[in-house]
């Protein structure tokens, strides 16, 4: 919309106050902060929601993989070749062996239940998800044999245990005597302590090599599952349709999104109420928009006729008027992104701050899986947000503006 000098001239000073027009600037100043108000919000909201689910489902996959395929009875007996089936289906860039069993640690007289996992050393030692959250120790000294265990940083603080000590592990499952079944006790040194930043890995996960946890587990050379890398997550249905019919007897795949399908669903719920709530602000802003300019129009309404009369045309007071109204929401919106970007910034300190002066634990790891506010701001969904404001504040500007345009010079003028 181009305006001409005068009309530009005329549209600054409507934004301005004029004498007896206090109010309606306080109506539209409270406009402008709605609008910046509510732009904040949806990019902050927007953001964390993106950065909880990226930060989720990176952590979740980089450790379980993108499928697992799963022995009916907990064990793969010939996983040698079901791996050599996975590894050539085309889209599959990996098949490993994993065991992963619920059991008991002990330590010092103090008890917890923990998460046994068996994966290969290379595995151990290349997985994203290990390899650069290591606290304490190194994944170099978890050998086969070499009876030296990774541990979950949560698990290590509830055991009191430290580098370098010894926790047992409880099979109860043992071998059968003739006495009945005697469980299973092995001792292993920690060797190395993680901290991924999901609760529940933290705080019970045991890493071991392959080969000892199938000791532990008298699983003679079997395996639980095997872990399925492929290249496109969000297909991994389709990519292994094909391995799934071939292994229909042997076990079952199961993709990332049927283990986690309630947590990424609610995930997905949350954000679209989110999105929906928070935009009742910038239209309540945008409602507030509307008020104080048909509040403007009414007390310029002198004015306006004054030009009319001088030769202003409809369309150039339409103009005048919609650009105050773009005007008040597009400022709003500036604020608002840069709000919301200092917000994001500061968002962990702030959140520290919070809950360090109401006393309340707002963000609980134990509830919300991990352990940091994450943000990931999507440019195009933030450019989305910042046009909605816009559009809408042209919207409400319309109404004001062509009632300023239809005003009738010679009866508003009659009885001057």
């Amino acid at each position: 919309m181009i305006l001409s000098r005068y009309e530009q001239m005329i549209a600054r000073r409507y934004l301005m106050p004029g004498k007896g027009e206090g109010f309606i600037f306080l109506v539209a100043a409270i406009s402008l902060i709605a609008v910046m108000l509510g732009v904040a919000a949806l990019i902050v909201v927007m953001s964390v929601m993106n950065g909880f689910r990226a930060e989720l489902f990176d952590k979740l996959v980089g450790l379980n993989g993108h499928a697992v395929i799963q022995g009916y009875d907990g064990r793969l007996s010939n996983w040698e070749e079901i791996a050599r089936q996975a590894r050539a289906t085309p889209g599959v860039t990996s098949a490993t062996p994993l065991i992963e069993k619920p059991l008991l640690a002990t330590y010092n007289g103090g008890a917890e239940a923990v998460i046994v996992r068996g994966m290969t050393v290379a595995d151990i030692r290349d997985n994203p998800s290990l390899k650069n959250k290591i606290v304490s120790g190194s994944l170099d000294a978890i050998t086969p044999g070499g009876g030296k265990v990774a541990i979950g940083s949560r698990l290590a603080s509830k055991l009191g245990i430290t580098l370098g000590q010894t926790l047992s592990i409880l099979n109860p499952a043992g071998r059968s005597t003739p006495f009945g079944t005697m469980p299973r006790q092995i001792a292993y040194e920690v060797g190395a302590i993680f901290e991924i930043g999901i609760y529940d890995f933290d705080d019970a996960f045991v890493v071991m090599p392959m080969q000892d946890a199938q000791t532990l587990l008298l699983m003679d050379g079997q395996v639980g599952m095997v872990e399925v890398q492929t290249t496109n997550p969000d297909k991994v249905a389709d990519i292994l349709a094909p391995l799934a019919d071939k292994i229909e007897n042997r076990g079952v795949v199961i993709d990332w999104r049927q283990m986690n399908a309630s947590l990424f669903e609610a995930l997905q719920v949350d954000r679209v109420v989110s999105f929906v709530i928070l935009s009742l602000i910038i239209l309540v802003a945008v409602f507030n928009i509307l008020s104080s300019l048909i509040m403007l129009v009414w007390a310029k309404k002198r004015d306006i006729a004054i030009l009319r009369t001088m030769g202003a045309t409809r369309r150039s007071l339409l103009r005048i008027f919609v650009t105050v109204g773009l005007a008040i929401g597009t400022l709003g919106t500036l604020a608002g992104l840069v709000l919301g970007t200092v917000l994001l910034h500061f968002r962990q300190g702030l959140l520290d701050g919070v809950q360090a002066m109401t006393g309340q634990r707002i963000w609980d790891p134990s509830i919300r899986f991990l352990t940091d506010l994450p943000s990931k701001p999507d440019p195009l969904e933030i450019t989305g947000i910042c046009l909605m404001a816009i559009g809408l504040s042209f919207l409400a500007a319309l109404y004001p503006a062509f009632k300023a345009a239809s005003t009738d010079p010679v009866e508003v003028l009659r009885y001057e």
